[in-house]
């Protein structure tokens, strides 16, 4: 059986209890070996880059680099493949730090049958968790992120319009685009392995609009508009709704998850979104009934 990946991810300002149910998660999973790489943008103050760096080590993890700035589209995937490069050869796990991947076989079983399918890769699905109400609130460690996060939907497709298919494994002679949303020449051939998302905590909204105010401004450099488009939509249905996500809305189709469990329902229409999916055009995000047009203003 091939040996179990690296993690590889680049970590930001995450809150320190967010960072070590993280590392638990994947660690249950049988990972052993983190690559981490942090990056703080301008605005976090010291303290925060402490606490965070602090609990990594804490866990035992020494971060293979720290790096302050804009986060520009490209930070995150200069900064990941350096990390690929010193992992070295072999297979890698790729999962930002809100990302828990659940897998439908032990890694060392799901590994042996991507190589036998050829395609160098190990796809899934983000399925985006939010509070009961909808609204963006912390959570209790004590309690836990299921508990403080019972709903799952495809959010990141439906309401944001984002690439919500991921790349989870990768052979080390497989590029990545950014984001790891895809692998040119390398599709997927597995169901979808489920992605929770764990983003829509306290404070993402304030990150959504500065990274929709520095994008909009050159601050944060891209290299397409879908970033800004993103962050628009979510912050027009912020405001429509009253600060909170719909999780009533028949489009958004919210159900119960949890992170032990896969549901009933995931393998036809995760497999049917994948297979599905396409990039929206720019007109279509621009023209969004109640999106935000103007660059908001935290």
């Amino acid at each position: 059986m091939p040996a179990l990946p690296p993690l590889i991810a680049v970590v930001g300002p995450v809150e320190p209890a967010l960072l070590t149910a993280w590392v638990i998660h994947y660690r249950e999973l049988g990972i052993e070996r983190f690559h981490l790489a942090f990056h703080f943008p301008e605005h976090v103050d010291p303290d925060r880059r402490h606490q965070v760096q602090d609990a990594c080590r804490e866990l035992g993890i020494v971060p293979d680099a720290v790096s302050c700035g804009p986060w520009h589209e490209h930070t995150n995937p200069q900064l990941r493949d350096t990390l690929r490069q010193r992992a070295g050869a072999g297979w890698h796990l790729l999962a930002d730090s809100d990302e828990f991947h659940a897998y439908p076989a032990p890694l060392e079983e799901v590994i042996a049958t991507a190589e036998e399918s050829g395609t160098g890769t190990v796809g899934g699905l983000m399925l985006d968790r939010v509070t009961a109400d909808g609204f963006l609130t912390g959570w209790d460690p004590q309690q836990g992120l299921d508990s403080a996060y019972p709903l799952g939907a495809f959010l990141t497709h439906r309401l944001l319009r984002g690439d919500p298919r991921k790349i989870v494994l990768a052979h080390s002679s497989v590029p990545v685009a950014s984001g790891n949303h895809r692998a040119e020449g390398h599709r997927p051939a597995n169901r979808p392995v489920v992605v929770h998302h764990f983003k829509w905590r306290d404070g993402v909204r304030e990150d959504v609009e500065r990274r929709a105010r520095h994008s909009a401004d050159g601050t944060w450099q891209t290299a397409s508009p879908a970033r800004l488009a993103e962050a628009r939509r979510l912050l027009g249905h912020l405001q429509r709704h009253g600060g909170r996500i719909a999780v009533g809305s028949s489009r958004l189709n919210f159900r119960p998850v949890s992170l032990t469990t896969v549901p009933v329902w995931w393998a036809r229409e995760a497999t049917r979104l994948v297979t599905t999916w396409r990039p929206p055009t720019p007109a279509a995000g621009q023209n969004e009934p109640g999106s935000m047009i103007s660059s908001p203003s935290s």
